[in-house]
């Protein structure tokens, strides 16, 4: 049985506001700490051999100006790569461009802290869903990196992983993240019931339950 709660505890969620390109931007913060080295960290990170242990297959031109393709998913331009501590990516997917960045540091207590930021312009898609449609995709991502590292190395059981997505308790962890990042949006000024409904419809996208009504608040 999983730690639920142990890896719900271990990422700190924020939203913040940013303007990008002239256009108002939404940036999904999340940051948790490994007990890894930095370098370890960024090999799992960027090494197209490790990433598929805890991702997703990727191919492509893996430096700085080169392009992604992760199978089945995202591909894009690595815009930025100075290793072992920044690394910076276009996100292109469903005909929409965003913007990711992930910054390693060494962790106050020990091991690396890693910081992922993923920006977005706002769009009817953001007023549907905020903040949680990135933010449980990439937390259900950095549990299979901790899961990773914690084995040393290993591949993570994809199959094993999908099918514990689907059970009460894999659930029941994408509700409470779907939550969190509820209440983060609210904490960067966000209405309450605006963000709990836009919650409520993140968590129906990802558990497969039937949707609440997808109005934009305030309609």
């Amino acid at each position: 049985m999983m730690d639920v709660k142990r890896y719900l505890g271990a990422v700190v969620r924020e939203v913040e506001s940013r303007e990008h390109e002239g256009k108002p931007a939404r940036v999904v913060v999340a940051t948790r700490d490994y007990d890894t080295t930095v370098e370890d960290l960024w090999d799992a990170l960027t090494n197209p051999e490790r990433i598929p242990r805890w991702f997703l297959p990727v191919s492509g031109d893996l430096k700085l100006g080169g392009r992604y393709e992760l199978k089945g998913n995202a591909s894009g331009t690595v815009t930025r790569c100075d290793a072992p501590r920044h690394l910076g990516l276009t996100w292109e997917f469903g005909g929409t461009v965003s913007w990711l960045e992930v910054i390693l540091a060494n962790a106050p207590g020990g091991g690396t802290r890693l910081r992922l930021e993923h920006m977005a312009h706002v769009s009817p898609f953001w007023d549907d869903y905020g903040p949680g449609a990135t933010g449980v995709g990439w937390e259900l991502g950095l549990m299979g990196l901790g899961m990773h590292l914690e084995s040393g190395g290993a591949a993570v059981d994809s199959a094993a992983v999908e099918s514990w997505t689907a059970s009460d308790e894999g659930k029941a962890f994408i509700t409470a993240s779907s939550e969190g990042w509820g209440q983060a949006d609210v904490t960067r000024g966000e209405d309450a019931a605006a963000a709990k409904a836009r919650a409520a419809r993140t968590t129906a996208f990802y558990t497969g339950a039937p949707p609440p009504d997808v109005r934009h608040p305030g309609t």
